[in-house]
């Protein structure tokens, strides 16, 4: 069968956004890699300091996102907000007061707090020192 230009028109343009969105697709899949903690950039905000850590997709195209948090006494990183993708809060030093839809709890180091989707939290660092703490966005919300 040879195809005709008419043919060749419809099917090349086809081909071309097919190879794009897997590209694209490619770009935003996280590959394998080592994130060294000292090679992480710092964002600092007054007495709190932030580094990302990665931010795309699995292989299978479900989006996450990691950072990692410094958060001095006396702090909380935002108000108390809620959004449709889910979080998993995981506390490597000091304290939070963590707020899940208008209930508090005290939670230490090695503490996990896991946000589902929709609810409104926030969290707090009562002290006396510094916390340090993990964020792991799962998901994306609907724009």
């Amino acid at each position: 069968m040879n195809p005709s230009r008419r043919d060749l028109g419809i099917i090349l343009p086809a081909l071309a956004a097919a190879t794009a969105s897997a590209q694209e697709k490619e770009n935003k899949t996280l590959p394998s890699k080592a994130f060294k903690y000292e090679d992480l950039p710092v964002k600092i905000n007054g007495e709190n300091k932030s580094r990302a850590v990665l931010n795309g997709e699995t292989h299978s195209g479900f989006p996450i996102e990691l950072h990692m948090t410094e958060l001095a006494a006396g702090q909380a990183p935002h108000p108390p907000h809620q959004h449709v993708h889910e979080e998993l809060l995981m506390l490597q030093q000091g304290t939070l007061d963590a707020t899940i839809k208008g209930q508090t709890t005290q939670v230490t180091a090695g503490s996990v707090v896991f946000l589902a989707s929709n609810d409104e939290h926030g969290w707090r660092n009562p002290g006396p020192g510094p916390a340090q703490y993990f964020v792991i966005a799962l998901g994306k919300d609907n724009a």
